[in-house]
């Protein structure tokens, strides 16, 4: 069931984000079982469909509002935009990429650093280098990840794959 409503875009820090209703929150957080943690919505602003997750930031839940949601939505903060929003519990997840796998293949040490980490840390990590465009990218991100996974260097602001 999708819940519609008007909201004027706001930002946090480079973060465009709005405020969900709070009627509207309670409602999703029955249809999702939780008040708590992060809560995956889909809809449509402005009739472009999303799939998106509701996050509580110091104390307030924000529905954050990336250029693929809205074109330019860093440029267009104080906008008026209209939002469907419900509560969407289809997997978020995202196949690793293939040069990610055969690296991970070729380095068993490498591999199970990886197992080691726990799942939502594993998939923000093949989420950061499957969403690269270049090939050129994702071959040094995925060798940078491998020297992280090594404890040769560090990985998406960490310097040992213990504190991922």
């Amino acid at each position: 069931m999708l819940h519609r409503f008007t909201a004027r875009l706001g930002i946090i820090g480079i973060n465009p984000f709005v405020f969900v209703p709070p009627a509207i929150l309670k409602e999703l957080f029955i249809a999702s079982g939780k008040e708590k943690g992060h809560i995956p919505v889909g809809g449509y602003i402005n009739d472009r469909q999303y799939r998106q997750t509701l996050l509580r930031y110091k104390g307030e839940w924000r529905l954050y509002i990336n250029t693929t949601m809205l074109k330019d939505s860093p440029k267009r903060i104080g906008e008026e935009i209209h939002i469907a929003i419900g509560y969407d519990p289809a997997p978020r997840l995202i196949p690793p990429h293939p040069l990610l796998k055969k690296a991970l293949r070729a380095n068993p040490q490498a591999n199970a650093a990886f197992k080691k980490l726990s799942p939502s840390r594993q998939q923000e990590m093949i989420r950061y280098i499957s969403l690269l465009k270049s090939e050129a990218g994702i071959a040094g991100n995925v060798e940078k990840l491998v020297g992280f996974l090594l404890g040769k260097n560090a990985f998406l602001g960490r310097s040992m794959p213990d504190q991922a």
